[in-house]
């Protein structure tokens, strides 16, 4: 049976602790040169419709390090800057080739994808959700605490679409995660009720940062106006200029608390330069870490088919 990921809540919590351990593994496999040509004579097909320097890099480079042809796509390669439905290009796509990674708008595009596909979706981002970046980002958590128990994560700024993966994730690992937003920022509401309802701990929505910091072994910020915010861009820098993660905000956090970041960043906005580059700020192996969870779901869900 195939397996689409569009979202983390796509996922149990045995599945993502499976995931973190076989990207875990497949990371010191590469290093060794012992890493499985798992993807040997598949495709899989990216379709692009936003702009990505890291999640194209690492799925491409995820497929061909395990044997695999990456085939990138934008709107211009594709029928799709015609109006093609996707329920049309996904039975067409689904003979071709063994898997589709899309990143695009709105998170209908892949559900209507992986609805119609007979081979398996994963969402690469849309407006709604980034799975993939947050997977990394608890693989990098489990690196840096060796476990994820007893976890709680502070996220200061916009209640985004990383935001609401990481929602879907303390639902679904019951973990605290404290959201840090200004008032018109939040996350989405029904995610908000789905993850207070699932997980075992607290998830607060607050509009102060240094409430939410502090007690928290994690703070997570991105940038204030993602991709499609531009005209937006001075009224959202006067609403987030409070929830910088500088040196201040640090004081409010315990000593071991590290700082992510999923980039690009905008240093001087909603991250100092000083805090992007310290060695609280392990933002760079998290970055790399994205490479090894793709080639883990890859590797899941048309390789070797285990966890």
């Amino acid at each position: 049976m195939k397996r689409d990921l569009l979202s983390i809540r796509d996922l149990s919590a045995q599945e993502i602790l499976g995931l973190i351990a076989k990207a875990e593994k497949m990371k010191a496999e590469l290093a060794l040169g012992a890493l499985s040509k798992s993807l040997a004579g598949k495709i899989v097909g990216l379709i692009f419709l936003k702009p990505s320097t890291r999640t194209r890099v690492s799925f491409e480079a995820a497929i061909c390090r395990l044997g695999g042809q990456p085939m990138f796509m934008t709107a211009q390669d594709t029928q799709i800057s015609r109006k093609e439905p996707l329920a049309d290009m996904a039975r067409v796509l689904d003979r071709y080739i063994d898997a589709i990674v899309m990143r695009t708008f709105a998170q209908s595009d892949v559900e209507e994808l992986a609805g119609f596909a007979s081979i398996p979706v994963i969402n690469a981002l849309t407006d709604y959700s980034h799975p993939c970046q947050v997977l990394a980002d608890l693989m990098t958590i489990h690196e840096k605490r060796g476990s994820l128990e007893n976890l709680t994560v502070a996220w200061v700024g916009d209640g985004n679409n990383v935001a609401n993966s990481w929602l879907n994730a303390a639902g679904r690992l019951g973990f605290s995660l404290n959201l840090a937003c200004p008032p018109g920022y939040e996350p989405d509401q029904e995610l908000l009720d789905w993850a207070a309802r699932q997980a075992k701990t607290k998830i607060r929505l607050l509009t102060d940062p240094r409430e939410a910091v502090s007690g928290a072994d994690v703070l997570y910020t991105d940038v204030w106006a993602s991709m499609g915010q531009e005209r937006e861009a001075t009224e959202r820098m006067e609403a987030f200029r409070p929830y910088q993660i500088n040196s201040q905000l640090l004081t409010c956090a315990p000593p071991h608390a590290i700082v992510l970041h999923c980039l690009p960043a905008h240093r001087g906005e909603e991250i100092t330069e000083e805090v992007f580059e310290s060695r609280r700020a392990p933002i760079f192996d998290q970055a790399e870490n994205r490479l090894h969870m793709q080639m883990a779901l890859l590797d899941w869900m048309i390789g070797s088919r285990r966890l």
